[in-house]
This record gives structure tokens, sequence and C-alpha cells, in this order.
């Protein structure tokens, strides 16, 4: 079923929606495309156009493998970076145990890319929503679902919810804890999750299967803050346990782990305890896969545990000079509509012209507007109209949702696929 739905994104026909792509490729099937190996700058794409680099895509997709096998972490990589179900696959390949994501709809796509197991790292209280959960249960028993819940209220909107559509499995919940005041969602302190840890006891439809929390809303996070907040959700999950309220589980969840904290979170959960089940150390990080040249390039653990492997930004967005007004001002036609700018502007990295590619030496942007990039250029910037430039970008979560086919090149420049996302 799987290979079948990912197979069929091959036979989408390739027409204006996707921009970037050549426009005499009108008409064929994305797979046809593909086959033909068109050269990224020879081929007849069309700027601006974001690629993703074929050899940096695989060396992250191996590295937190690698990362998650030598800390005993089960990984269900954040799906919402990417909605890109050829990208979830690869991970599952990877030894993904499964996937995170955030609200109804991105559980839908990945269901409909055969996704056997889904953590939603939010509270569900939409009832068609968990009609639909419960239909997929009932539907398939190999499926699992895994869900926070944050409150008695919404314990009890689920409990509804579920009762009415008939559900015969129970939907496996685990307790937010939030990560301090002032942070996001979560259950503020340990007697408020015992609250609704209590309230879960008493709705036939759900079932506790752990606890869980998200260390990045740490208020002025640090290291020592960090592992602070973790160790009081695994003292949760331990008194917990001792109440009994784990009983009968085959594992109990325990998770965290978003892109900037996961050495914290290998650190700590390395200390779990014996519990009366197995526990399912469980990392969600998920803007490793294509990494940036901004937020995560100084985030990232492996700055800081670089012994342990490091990951590469596999992103390029070719956009290219169309005015060059004066001597300290360019202009390229890729703006806000192309490129993330939420955290930080987009870095000019390389230069391109007549097929030789040299740093961007004196090339800064400066600002965005709806399809225009800003630079500034010193006097050592050699630059003119006509050049391409890639720029490297901050924030993944932000960069493939701007774009629907994103071609994935080698270093030569040569396509050998294509990512669909579903945003």
């Amino acid at each position: 079923m799987v290979l079948d739905a990912l197979a069929r994104l091959t036979e989408e026909r390739v027409d204006h929606r996707f921009k970037g792509l050549p426009p005499d490729a009108a008409g064929l099937t994305v797979g046809e495309l593909a086959a033909q190996r068109r050269n990224l700058f020879t081929g007849g794409f069309t700027t601006p156009v974001l690629a993703l680099s074929a050899e940096r895509l695989e060396h992250n997709l191996a590295a937190l493998e690698t990362y998650a096998e030598r800390h005993g972490l089960a990984f269900a990589p954040h799906g919402k970076t990417s909605m890109a179900p050829q990208l979830f696959q690869r991970q599952i390949e990877r030894g993904a145990w499964g996937i995170t994501l955030a609200v109804p709809h991105q559980a839908r796509v990945a269901r409909a890319y055969g996704i056997r197991r889904i953590f939603l790292a939010n509270e569900l209280v939409d009832a068609a929503a968990l009609r639909w959960v419960a239909a997929e249960q009932d539907a398939d028993p190999a499926f699992r679902f895994v869900c926070y819940v944050d409150s008695v209220r919404g314990v009890e909107l689920m409990d509804a919810a579920l009762t009415a559509s008939g559900a015969s499995r129970p939907l496996d919940v685990v307790v937010e804890l939030g990560a301090g005041k002032g942070a996001r969602t979560g259950v503020r302190t340990e007697a408020e999750c015992a609250a609704v840890a209590d309230a879960v006891a008493g709705a036939r439809t759900l079932r506790l299967a752990g606890v869980a929390g998200y260390e990045g809303e740490v208020p002025e996070a640090d290291p020592e803050r960090v592992r602070a907040w973790l160790r009081r959700l695994v003292a949760l999950a331990v008194d917990f346990d001792k109440a009994g309220r784990f009983a009968g589980l085959d594992e109990i969840v325990v998770s965290a782990g978003g892109s900037a904290w996961f050495d914290a979170v290998a650190d700590v959960f390395a200390e779990v305890p014996e519990l009366s089940a197995p526990v399912l150390k469980l990392l969600r990080s998920g803007a490793y896969v294509s990494h940036d040249d901004g937020h995560y390039e100084r985030l990232t653990p492996f700055n800081r545990v670089p012994r342990e492997g490091g990951l590469e930004p596999a992103f390029r967005l070719w956009t290219q000079v169309v005015s060059r007004p004066s001597a300290q001002q360019a202009f390229t036609n890729a703006g806000k509509r192309d490129a993330a700018y939420d955290l930080d502007m987009p870095v000019a990295k390389v230069v391109r012209r007549d097929g030789v590619e040299r740093p961007a030496t004196g090339i800064e942007v400066t600002g965005l507007s709806d399809q225009h990039a800003w630079l500034r250029t010193s006097a050592e910037a050699d630059l003119e109209v006509g050049d391409w430039v890639g720029l490297g970008l901050s924030h993944p979560c932000t960069s493939f949702d701007k774009w629907v086919l994103i071609p994935v090149a080698e270093a030569d420049g040569t396509v050998v696929d294509y990512i669909r996302t579903f945003f």
C-alpha cells in the first residue's frame, strides 16, 4: 500500500502548478521528468527554484538514525517539517518508529501514504477528527495513534466524541507536562498532571500510555534548565508508574525532543529507571532532515557534541539577479513567496555564472519583498544581471511549505528525484 501510494506520486503531470520546473516539461509525469535526469542549471529550470541536495539529504537521514541507535532512543521525526510522504518513507526505512505530526490534516496525509504509527504532539479535541481516528484504528489493527492530553476538559471532549463515534479501540494518550511558566501548551504542575491522568482513567475510550512534552519551550533555555525540566518529565513517569497508572501496558511512552536539545534528551532519558513495562524513549526531532544555514545551524546539539556527528544544510534556493541599479545594490527574483524569513534572512552562499560557481563574497541579503531579495554588495562583490545566486535558508519548517514539488539534485546539478509536499 505504501509503495503503491508513493508510486502514484510519480504519475502526477507536471504543469503550471509547480514553480521552477522546466516549461517544456509540461505534460510529462513526474516520473518521466525524473527519468530524464535533467541538469538544474542547464535543463530548462526557471528561477527561482528550490533544490535539495541528494548527498546532504542522505547524510542527514543517516546521522540521526545513527544517533538514535547509539543512545537507545526510538525516533518519530516531526513530519510537519517537510509534509513530504517520500521523506517520511525514507525516515521509516532509516529506523524511525513512526512519524510525529501536529494537526489532523497532517495525520490524514501520513495515513494516505501508509504510515502505521503516528504521534500527535497536540491535544486533539476536534470531534470530526476524533471520529476519523477511531475509524482508522477500527479498520486497521496495526495502526497506532498516540496524542497529548493536557486538560480535564480536553479528556471529557475526547471521551464524548469517541463514545459517540462507537470507537471499539481505546485511544492512547500521554499527559503533556508544560515546559514552565509562560511556555506553550501542557499541564503546569504535577498535581494537575495527576488530575488529568485521573480523568483519563475514568474515560472508557482512552488509555494512558505515558508522558511527554517539548523541552524547546523551556523559558530561558540553557543546558541546566532543559535537563532539569526533562528530569521532571522522567520523575512524572516514575510517579505515575508507582501509582499503578500504567498497569496493563506493554510499553510506557516517555517522549520529548525537538531539534535544538536532543543531546539533553539522550542524556536524561539514559537515566530512566526500570519501570513496570519497557519504556519507549521517543525522540521527535524533525528539522534535521534538511537542516539549514541559519537557526538550526546555530542551535544543533552537534555543535556541543561534534564527536557524535553533524548535519549539513541540504536546501539551496537558486535565484537570479534581475537588477543591478548601483555598485552597492542588486535585486534577485526570489522573495517572501519563495524563501523562509520568519527567523532569519536568507544567506547568499554562491554565485554561478557561465557554469562556474564561486563563493558569494561581499553579498548580503538585507530584506525581502514579495518577489525580490534585496542585496547589499560591497566593492569585492562580482555580480552581474543574469547571475544565479544560491541562497541558504533558515528554518526548514517554513521553507518546505512554499514549494509543492522540490527537485533533488546531485552535486553536479543532475536532478534525480522530486519531493512532493502537502501543506
